[in-house]
């Protein structure tokens, strides 16, 4: 059983190496303000009503907007395993999103990436039991993606609040050694 000295002396240690909780503030830190004040903009397709709802719940916008994230999706399904017959008995779906987190104040893209994952179906007998399956795969990927999403504008805006803060308190650059 750790004692709470034991437990101080890690965390201690933790923010001496430089580590800091990625939503350090909470509901009020710069990560979470700067994430609610995200809008998502409309994406085409099923896949970006769940990308988009994914991303509206993980976001928690509140308020009045200063960026909008512009996604483009890129949904496919690729036969894998075939038989001798020319059926196939695997599929992988894949999604890849490419995203930009734009300001709206100057028109400014401030983030520029991609996000994706994949995931493999097996392919039955029943026509509807797969249908099924690929639903379910895409409903699984839309919260992958916009997870990688949110994790990225997140470590965005963390960096963005801790610039500056650290630019006035550098050191200057050491003398060269002769």
């Amino acid at each position: 059983m750790k004692t709470p000295a034991l437990l101080l002396a890690a965390a201690l240690a933790l923010t001496g190496c430089g580590l800091r909780p990625l939503y350090g503030g909470g509901p009020n830190g710069a990560v979470a303000s700067s994430l609610t004040a995200v809008e998502v903009g409309p994406i085409e397709g099923k896949a970006g009503w769940l990308v988009a709802n994914a991303l509206r719940d993980r976001l928690g916008a509140s308020g009045s907007a200063r960026y909008r994230l512009d996604i483009r999706l890129d949904d496919q399904i690729q036969g894998l395993g075939v038989r001798r017959d020319d059926s196939v008995t695997r599929e992988r779906r894949t999604l890849r999103a490419r995203y930009q987190l734009v300001d709206l104040a100057d028109g400014a893209v401030l983030v520029d990436a991609t996000a994706g994952s994949d995931a493999g179906i097996d392919v039955v007998q029943s026509e509807y039991a797969t249908i099924a399956a690929e639903n379910t795969a895409l409903e699984r990927l839309s919260g992958i993606v916009a997870d990688e999403i949110v994790a990225s504008i997140a470590l965005y805006a963390q960096r963005r609040a801790a610039a500056p803060a650290a630019t006035p308190t550098a050191a200057p650059a050491p003398a060269p050694v002769r």
